[in-house]
């Protein structure tokens, strides 16, 4: 038997972060790793990364694992991937989640990735 969809509170420390990050002054490229803490329910920082291109992003990153990501040096973008593949439990409480975690932290750029192939310099000029 499934799980039903369950949507995970936002760690406070976290939502705190995200919102210093909107004011991130360093000149280098910057992303915040967000994953979801299955047992606590509850979406968690997972790493911080300073000076990384699009390409070292898509290299640190699970290829088959859903996260959340916050990127500079554009303007501050939300990157939800959620790779083809996962279960479906992950899959909707990552889905599920996405929606109050964009609200809490006041994010606006908000994109979603099936492909972290996907997930280039060229995409993020494009779509951003």
């Amino acid at each position: 038997m499934s799980e039903s969809l369950v949507v995970c509170n936002v760690a406070e420390d976290l939502v705190e972060k995200l919102r210093k990050f909107h004011f991130h002054k360093e000149t280098n490229s910057a992303a915040i790793i967000m994953k979801i803490d299955k047992d606590k329910r509850r979406v968690v920082l997972d790493e911080e990364l300073e000076g990384i291109s699009p390409d070292e992003l898509k290299d640190e990153l699970p290829e088959r694992q859903p996260h959340f990501k916050v990127y500079i040096p554009y303007p501050l973008c939300f990157i939800f991937s959620s790779p083809v593949g996962r279960k479906p439990e992950q899959q909707m409480m990552y889905a599920g989640s996405k929606n109050k975690l964009v609200q809490r932290a006041e994010l606006t750029k908000v994109f979603e990735i099936r492909n972290m192939e996907d997930l280039t310099e060229e995409w993020l000029k494009t779509n951003i």
